[in-house]
């Protein structure tokens, strides 16, 4: 399965402003703040009116407040200006600008999966309070769509809770699984107070998208300030330096936080140990660290030593380890002579988003006509440069021809094929998947990323790939 989105530039972001409030002597009536029954505390973010683009703050209204009572964390979001412009002037069609938030269940909404509804509710004045942001962050950090989330960002930064740490750290996460660094940096930086989960977010999302070197640099940072790293922290620090290929750094901060921050590792950062030295083709060295773990090594930990050995070329490895996994079980073994019924093959979807409009392809229904025309003439301009079929990753008993045919049509290709031309040039194309990007297409949207001039990132069911200028940020390990 993948799925493919446009990254667009974000928009114009909104600019929050203090103001002090007079201090000529006022009547009391008008210094109370005591909302009314008919006009609740929903108007935190009315735009100001010599700047619309300003929004003051109203005093009295803290992010603090109880959550659990709805109506006491209510605000009134301003309708979405970037959203309500894109229409005609012309059309006549009544607004929902006025909608009775009292009428509207946006928690109810989220709990169904419709987050674009809910934010496209908010966006026409709705009020939410936190838990519903919550909930909101939670669902965009399993979203197909970078846009959603920038939208609940830029509602998140005109709402009482812009400052609130925890609903920060989601975002955080949300841009890191989306692929987007930039934006979740940016949202590191605003942000008043952290934790250390706003680290470990930072760290580890830098890991994940091939930027290791980063992960690294934040780290000492972290330190720098005075914080204390843990268990976890060390665990996000070992996967950037797996990330960044820094061996000799991993092997540092392992036996650092065993020294000096007198931390017991534990299976995860032996793993984690593992993968810093296979990633890098370090097999022997990994071979030996497994033998001086302090504890018995589990299934896992071979599994992953095979995983790289396959990467690597390395069979004679890769085979020893298979009969050591089946000498721990041996159901490993039987398993290979029963017949297991085909398992059921998943359907490849392939997602365009054009600003917030999201269209849905399927390998098995009809591509347009362009898209394959488009896909013939960029595997000609791939020839030319150089690219060579890997069939070894068609495992189907076919003809070489026929098999040099399957790989071309590959999901992830289709998607980038419709990228190309339902895009405006030089946009990065975001490509979704839920199965593991096999070898070939690896090695050819490097190439065809040099071809087109554009970025193409391909999220797979293991980490993120970005392909830019014939490279790919994992370094052609993954």
């Amino acid at each position: 399965m993948a799925s493919l989105m446009s990254l667009q530039r974000s928009g114009n972001s909104f600019i929050s402003s203090h103001f002090r409030l007079p201090l000529t002597p006022q009547p009391p009536a008008l210094l109370s703040f005591t909302p009314t029954p008919s006009k609740p505390l929903c108007n935190y973010a009315i735009p100001n009116a010599h700047n619309p683009r300003v929004y003051s703050h109203r005093v009295g209204v803290s992010h603090r407040q109880s959550t659990s009572t709805r109506s006491s964390s209510r605000y009134k979001i301003h309708p979405d200006l970037s959203q309500s412009n894109k229409k005609s002037s012309s059309d006549d069609q009544p607004t929902n600008s006025n909608l009775n938030s009292e009428n509207v269940d946006l928690m109810g909404l989220c709990r169904e999966g419709k987050v674009e509804e809910v934010v496209d509710l908010m966006g026409q004045g709705v009020c939410a309070d936190y838990s519903v942001f919550c909930a909101l962050l939670d669902s965009c950090a399993n979203s197909k769509s970078v846009e959603v989330g920038r939208r609940v960002d830029e509602f998140l930064k005109r709402s009482p809770f812009r400052g609130d740490m925890e609903l920060n750290n989601k975002l955080i996460e949300v841009y890191g699984r989306c692929g987007s660094m930039k934006e979740a940096r940016r949202v590191f930086d605003r942000m008043r107070e952290r934790n250390m989960n706003s680290w470990h977010s930072m760290i580890n999302g830098y890991a994940v998208n091939g930027k290791g070197n980063d992960g690294l640099l934040l780290f000492e940072e972290m330190r720098e300030v005075g914080l204390q790293p843990n268990g976890n922290t060390f665990l996000a620090v070992l996967s950037a330096c797996a990330s960044a290929e820094a061996v000799a750094e991993g092997l540092i901060h392992f036996k650092s936080m065993m020294t000096d921050y007198e931390i017991a590792p534990r299976m995860e950062h032996c793993l984690a140990v593992i993968d810093v030295l296979g990633g890098s083709g370090h097999l022997n060295e990994a071979e030996e660290f497994i033998e001086k773990m302090p504890f018995e090594p589990v299934p896992e930990v071979w599994d992953t030593i095979r995983y790289y050995a396959r990467i690597h070329g390395d069979i004679e490895l890769e085979e020893r380890v298979e009969q050591l996994l089946v000498s721990l079980d041996p159901s490993r073994a039987v398993a290979d002579r029963i017949s297991i019924p085909p398992r059921k093959k998943h359907s490849a979807i392939n997602m365009i988003e054009d600003k917030n409009r999201l269209s849905e392809y399927r390998c098995a229904g009809p591509y347009k006509e362009e898209a394959f025309e488009k896909l013939k003439g960029l595997n000609g301009q791939l020839r030319e440069a150089g690219y060579v079929p890997d069939t070894r990753y068609v495992l189907h008993d076919i003809d070489q021809e026929a098999k040099e045919q399957a790989l071309m049509y590959h999901s992830e290709r289709l998607a980038i094929a419709y990228g190309l031309i339902s895009t405006p040039a030089r946009t990065t194309l975001r490509i979704i998947k839920n199965l593991r990007i096999c070898g070939d297409c690896h090695n050819a949207i490097k190439i065809m990323s040099k071809i087109v001039g554009r970025e193409l990132i391909v999220r797979d069911n293991k980490r993120f790939h970005h392909f830019k200028d014939g490279k790919c940020s994992c370094r052609d390990y993954w």
